[in-house]
């Protein structure tokens, strides 16, 4: 019913009711809502995918000699801030290209379909192997007193999960072909993840806070290069995803 012109009688028999008489408003609505919908899916595959390796971590890296894979408080900066800032960036993510192109979705269907609990299975087990890769190799039991195999582990997770996020932006499009410019907050708050991630690793009074050691530049390139795969794994599974739908 129209809000301004309607009578009081067909308000209140109408399910829906549009308060400036446009009937564009409900093309506005349905966009906004797939948007949302569509952000609220990145955030939840992105943060599950990303726990779901810190979970295997800590229960896989006992299995390789490893007591304490990460410390608390090391657990509690990948959780409370890389996940939430990337979320964050990742919850204002604007409307992909042909959003209303595609087909009602119905209500009944899980958040998870169209391949998205794959993708957080498979996402999470590949962040936990190249996590607990670097901390098996760098990890010295005659030297477990060294912290510089588990801020190696510690800075290539929080890599990871920036990798991760910035290739989480779309489910199909390339990260190259969104470009920067179309979501500056995430821009920025990877910048500050990154510049915080070094600020823990290199100011002394942090380094003691964090349990850390400063890492050579070699180690920083190695955990650059690691905390890189998560990011064109995926990258690699929408070039597949494009190419098997122009195929069929």
């Amino acid at each position: 019913a129209m809000g301004i012109t309607g009578t009081d009688v067909s308000k209140e028999a109408s399910e829906m009711v549009l308060l400036d008489d446009n009937f564009a408003t409900i093309v506005a609505a349905v966009e906004e809502g797939r948007v949302i919908y569509d952000n609220i899916r990145r955030f939840v595959k992105f943060s599950i995918a990303g726990n779901l390796g810190k979970v295997l971590v800590m229960l896989a890296a006992p299995l390789l000699g490893i007591a304490v894979a990460l410390e608390p408080l090391q657990l509690l900066w990948l959780n409370l801030l890389t996940d939430g800032l990337l979320g964050l960036g990742l919850g204002v993510e604007p409307a992909e290209k042909g959003v209303m192109k595609r087909s009602p979705r119905s209500p009944q269907a899980s958040l998870f379909n169209d391949g998205l609990g794959g993708h957080i299975i498979w996402v999470g087990v590949l962040i936990g192997v190249i996590a607990l890769l670097i901390a098996y190799a760098a990890f010295d039991p005659a030297h477990s007193e060294d912290d510089t195999w588990q801020t190696m582990l510690f800075t290539t997770l929080a890599f990871l999960q920036v990798g991760q996020a910035l290739a989480s932006r779309s489910g199909r499009e390339s990260f190259f072909a969104l470009g920067w410019r179309s979501n500056p907050t995430l821009l920025w708050l990877t910048f500050l993840v990154v510049a915080l991630q070094l600020v823990v690793i290199y100011l002394p009074a942090l380094e003691t806070f964090f349990a850390v050691d400063p890492l050579t530049l070699p180690e920083l390139l190695l955990s650059v290069v690691l905390g890189s795969t998560a990011f064109f794994a995926i990258e690699l599974e929408k070039w597949w995803l494009r190419r098997r739908t122009a195929l069929s």
